[in-house]
């Protein structure tokens, strides 16, 4: 079996179904044997879930022990009896787990505006803490809990070595639909066995989610109850990370390819999605002016269905690009489809004697790769996005029923 979150160090985790779901498991624990540094962001609409309102409180000093994820209700729109479950998680968790209830961060996700099932949750969440185990078999089971439409588990694991001591990274997450960035209904948790100073995790996961789970997208929707949590609860024995030198940049390096394992494998299982598009913007006069045209032609229905549709209608593209409210001249752009630029589309502007057959192929491809040249700089930015299908459409027409 892949190595998973239970192959950290101090790690325990479980996941079980308590009955928000007719079948499919539906609750997970995961568990620091020791508090541990931890940081967190949320999403940014202002229309956010009860368990977001209240694990921003608990993470304010750092440090967390617990998390514990429901699916099948997001317990978001849910007012006062909304927040008393939430918080019932909290207390309930603490309590079993015999931790302080501000150490408990607590998410959820699923179906928006459904009253809270407190009493299923509270009474999973004590048969579920029974099972909790350093199995690898329970990190899976935590990692299925967590799913809603998703078609597939996401699961990550990386290792490295600070000052000939391993460090083991890894991490669980959900997304298929309702993904975009800021951030993208997605949820990811992520644990660690390096001892970092809190403040410096907190800088990293920031710094990380904006170039992975930031730059994904699959319709355009951020969520109410999106969340990344981290936990690092120094059980590798290394000396603690408290400044940004090169242990701190070994430590970003590996959480970024995690996040942007994670972050893939969410927006690959977009629903109803058939192809990955890959955009790449080079030569912006800043990153965040690359990002902000990433984000733009990413999230154009015109160029997901186009993408959909293997349609070789490049000029959405080009169009999507000009209202991202990023200033460059059109004269200067190139653009090519296909790994290595393998369709040259513009140059300079101009459109060129490209084959459109070429075109159409590359269209054709499971992974399309999409690269825009502003000739204005040297900063770049990537991103990714699914197609929008009819079958995504299907989905969430009947998300309720």
């Amino acid at each position: 079996m892949q190595k998973n979150i239970c192959d950290v160090r101090g790690i325990q985790a479980w996941g079980a179904h308590m009955g928000i779901k007719s079948k499919r498991r539906d609750l997970a624990i995961i568990y620091s044997e020791k508090p541990a540094s931890a940081a967190a962001v949320f999403t940014k609409n202002l229309v956010c879930a009860e368990p977001v309102k209240l694990s921003r409180r608990h993470v304010e000093d750092g440090i967390i022990q617990a998390m514990v994820i429901n699916s099948g209700n997001a317990n978001a729109c849910t007012g006062k009896k909304g927040w008393k479950g939430a918080v019932a998680m909290a207390e309930t968790t603490a309590e079993v787990l015999g931790i302080p209830v501000e150490s408990v961060l607590v998410a959820s996700t699923g179906l928006i505006g459904e009253p809270f099932p407190t009493e299923k949750v509270v009474n999973g969440i004590r048969e579920c803490s029974q099972k909790l185990s350093n199995r690898q078999l329970a990190g899976s089971l935590a990692a299925n809990a967590i799913l809603t439409t998703d078609t597939f588990a996401k699961e990550g694991f990386t290792s490295f070595d600070i000052d000939d001591i391993r460090i083991n990274m890894a991490g669980i997450a959900k997304g298929s639909g309702m993904i975009h960035p800021d951030m993208a209904t997605m949820l990811g948790f992520i644990v660690c066995d390096v001892a970092v100073e809190s403040g410096l995790l907190k800088r990293a996961l920031s710094t990380v989610v904006d170039k992975t789970f930031n730059m994904i997208t699959v319709d355009g929707d951020t969520s109410t109850n999106d969340m990344v949590g981290i936990l690092c609860n120094g059980m590798a024995g290394n000396e603690i990370i408290d400044q940004e030198d090169r242990r701190y940049d070994l430590f970003v390096e590996h959480l970024e390819k995690l996040c942007l394992h994670l972050a893939m494998l969410i927006v690959s299982d977009g629903e109803g999605s058939t192809k990955l598009a890959e955009y790449r913007v080079e030569g912006a006069k800043t990153e965040q002016d690359a990002r902000q045209i990433v984000r733009t032609i990413s999230t154009s229905s015109l160029v997901k269905t186009a993408i959909f549709g293997m349609d070789p209608n490049w000029g959405r593209i080009f169009a999507a690009a000009g209202r991202a409210g990023v200033p460059f001249d059109p004269e200067k752009v190139s653009l090519y489809f296909g790994k290595n630029r393998a369709v040259k589309i513009l140059e300079n502007g101009q459109p060129t004697d490209h084959s459109r057959s070429d075109l159409k192929q590359e269209m054709k491809s499971s992974t399309i790769i999409i690269t825009l040249t502003l000739s204005e700089g040297d900063a770049e930015a990537v991103g990714w996005g699914s197609d929008l299908s009819y079958e995504y459409v299907r989905i969430n027409a009947e998300y309720t029923t």
